[in-house]
């Protein structure tokens, strides 16, 4: 196993832990592509390595030393995210490969210097929260998908999916990029579309795209 490896290894069950999950096998196995067997092999070397607690059946969480592993990668991929668009104005949808691949070659120190250029940045790109040098991570509990709107309500939106390339062309297609307001104007019973107003457009945005979408509900100060 690579070291390569076995950072995505623990981002990915940070990924899942953060929304209250234990990573199964099945699901990571499908997410990086390789069989059962090798994510089992994986967990067992990561769980003596005290990275992961791994019991068959009730899948992986991540120890205290693994969710810091796991978020010092995060904020190496998450820091070149934003080098990649405010330096070198790299594309919206092109971030997230090129960061994947940067933030595995790069020490401590350097990423120190690329968060201090930046002026120390709370969130990337798409709206994920940067951790700190410490190791501590800003809440988004303030956030909820996209398919819980109400109509009539105003929004924000806020987070993006960042490995879904062809979702951020879309957005980035029709004009719907982070920060955008919108009013959640109808939900579509047939096959739970919504439809919303952002601007002086109207979209109809498919269950699949919302879902990997984050809002913030505007207060009236906000609008």
């Amino acid at each position: 196993m690579t070291t390569i490896s076995k950072e995505n290894y623990l981002k990915l069950i940070y990924g899942y832990n953060a929304r209250g999950i234990a990573a199964s096998t099945s699901q990571m196995a499908k997410e990086l592509n390789v069989s059962n067997s090798a994510i089992s092999d994986m967990a067992k070397k990561l769980s003596k390595e005290g990275l992961i607690t791994y019991e068959r059946y009730k899948g992986m969480k991540l120890t205290r030393r693994g969710e810091h592993e796991a978020l010092k990668v995060l904020r190496k991929h998450r820091l070149w995210e934003m080098f990649l668009q405010s330096v070198l104005e790299i594309p919206w949808s092109k971030l997230h490969d090129e960061a994947e691949r940067l933030e595995h070659h790069t020490s401590e120190y350097l990423i120190d210097k690329i968060d201090s250029y930046l002026g120390y940045p709370q969130f990337d790109p798409h709206g994920h929260p940067i951790p700190k040098k410490d190791g501590t991570i800003k809440g988004t509990d303030m956030l909820i998908p996209m398919l819980e709107c109400i109509e009539g309500k105003k929004y924000k939106l806020k987070q993006v999916d960042d490995k879904d390339v062809d979702l951020i062309k879309y957005l980035t297609d029709i004009g719907l990029l982070l920060d955008t307001e919108f009013e959640f104007i109808d939900r579509i019973r047939y096959d739970n579309s919504i439809k919303i107003n952002y601007g002086k457009k109207e979209t109809i945005l498919s269950e699949k795209a919302a879902s990997n979408l984050l809002v913030k509900e505007l207060t009236e100060g906000e609008m």
